[in-house]
């Protein structure tokens, strides 16, 4: 069993076909975090620890795109980016990179924020370096990825004329973007492409009903498309803290959004 630096559990084994090396545990993490090289045989493997998990793990081996949604604390970001770096480093697949693509304030738009565009969304990747340094147990694998270009992290602000080929495409907070930006999203998948959308409609930042309905109306067509498989994760699949689970639990059972 694994805890995740978000209070996420999830079980993992060794290393991927790692062999025996020379040397102190300290000198090999001093070494391999030195390197900029990164490779599968970093990253760790993580099996489910709940029902949903498992679903979630069986609709992306079976070659489907996927939405995950529901509740806080289920580890849904963190399951995305294991599944998307899994393909993305095994040089047999077609995919070369991740993209991460969000909305990167409430407010829609980061022009305000000094600096270039990739200083500006700097301040949002937060999380997907988090994830990034547990799965590889290197607090720079996520420097380490982008610079082999291996992941690339997009705000819905600059996503106009892209076309996302041979790439997995991991949409996040889904719920803070309206309809209208989702469905620029998804139109712009391309040839060897996958797509995965992770959210929880309960913590929309949205003001107005409309654009709060933008997760509800999107998913409702997901679910109708032969190449989408939605996993709902409750309340049962926190795999944070148990104060966060009856937080959220106690929450759910007073009615309270």
């Amino acid at each position: 069993m694994v805890v995740d630096s978000h209070g996420n559990m999830f079980v993992h084994h060794t290393k991927r076909n790692r062999k025996p090396r020379m040397g102190t545990h300290r000198t090999l993490k001093r070494q391999h975090s030195e390197s900029m090289n990164i490779r599968m045989d970093h990253l760790r493997t993580i099996e489910p620890v709940t029902i949903r998990q498992q679903e979630a793990f069986d609709a992306y081996k079976s070659g489907n795109n996927l939405a995950l949604v529901g509740t806080a604390g289920t580890g849904k970001t963190f399951l995305a980016m294991y599944f998307a770096l899994v393909e993305i480093l095994d040089k047999g697949t077609p995919y070369q990179s991740l993209h991460i693509i969000r909305s990167a304030v409430p407010t829609r738009e980061v022009g305000f924020l000094p600096g270039t565009i990739e200083e500006k969304l700097q301040a949002f990747t937060g999380p997907y370096r988090a994830v990034a340094a547990d799965l590889f147990e290197d607090d720079r694998a996520y420097e380490k990825l982008v610079h082999n270009k291996y992941i690339e992290f997009e705000s819905t602000s600059y996503i106009r004329g892209i076309t996302f080929d041979d790439t997995i495409v991991l949409v996040d907070e889904m719920q803070n973007l309206n309809f209208h930006e989702l469905d620029s999203v998804i139109t712009r998948i391309g040839n060897n492409c996958k797509v995965i959308f992770c959210g929880d409609g309960k913590q929309s930042d949205f003001k107005t009903d409309k654009d709060k309905k933008g997760i509800s109306t999107f998913l409702e067509i997901l679910e109708q498309m032969k190449h989408f498989e939605t996993v709902n994760f409750c309340w049962e699949d926190i795999v944070r803290s148990g104060l966060v689970r009856d937080y959220i639990m106690t929450k759910e059972h007073m009615g309270i959004a």
